[in-house]
């Protein structure tokens, strides 16, 4: 089977299954950021509650698993990976899909059927697990890469690309989804809104984003 039919097909048994509860479910906003910070602390020292939570996210995120692995690494190349993103930073993009801000007809089926607290726990299972890198298959590419993120890149996603609760985590990301989002960017393309991201993927030459892309994916 073709992998970028599985986002149609599974989108397909979502709508046939979660019909019923979007009828019966008004979409809830999750609590405000401060709140949802204070949890997240809390958990970090908290070991019983926070296997708690990585299992019920475990098991909320049966649907995603489809498209973004078991284990949060895709099997897709431009299906990015959400292993090892920030908790607060992933919520943040699935009520974004909920809510409208960011725009996918096959994410914001599924997310919109999610409550809040379902939400967050698929966010602190995916922020616990490992990504691993991908070896760049030309290394003299992945330098220059690193050269331009070192310039460019790593003032707001970090020095390791690991990012922040407000900046995605680019390290050990799919090459295809990079390249794909980097033109997004660069091309002003409605599904890519971000003025930061907007400014710096200007003036990015097709072998520029192919050179990043090699570099981040290869960060561990």
């Amino acid at each position: 089977m073709n992998p970028r039919l599985v986002p149609l097909l599974c989108m397909s048994l979502l709508a046939l299954l979660s019909a019923p509860l979007q009828a019966a479910y008004v979409w809830t906003p999750s609590p405000p950021a401060q709140e949802i910070e204070a949890r997240l602390t809390k958990l970090q020292t908290d070991a019983p509650a926070m296997k708690t939570a990585i299992a019920a996210g475990k098991r909320a995120a049966f649907f995603c698993a489809n498209c973004h692995g078991d284990a949060g690494v895709s099997v897709l190349d431009h299906v990015p990976n959400l292993a090892g993103q920030n908790a607060f930073y992933l919520l943040a993009q699935i009520d974004k899909f909920g809510d409208g801000r960011r725009q996918d007809a096959f994410m914001s089926g599924l997310v919109k059927v999610l409550k809040p607290e379902e939400r967050f726990n698929i966010s602190v299972f995916y922020a616990s697990l490992p990504v691993p890198p991908i070896p760049a298959k030309q290394k003299a590419q992945a330098a220059s890469g690193g050269k331009h993120y070192a310039r460019a890149c790593a003032g707001c996603h970090g020095p390791k690309g690991h990012g922040t609760r407000d900046i995605a985590r680019l390290a050990g990301q799919h090459n295809g989804y990079l390249v794909s989002a980097l033109k997004s960017y660069r091309d002003g393309s409605r599904s890519r809104a971000d003025p930061r991201m907007a400014g710096s993927a200007l003036t990015l030459s097709d072998a520029d984003i192919a050179a990043l892309s090699s570099y981040l994916g290869s960060l561990p």
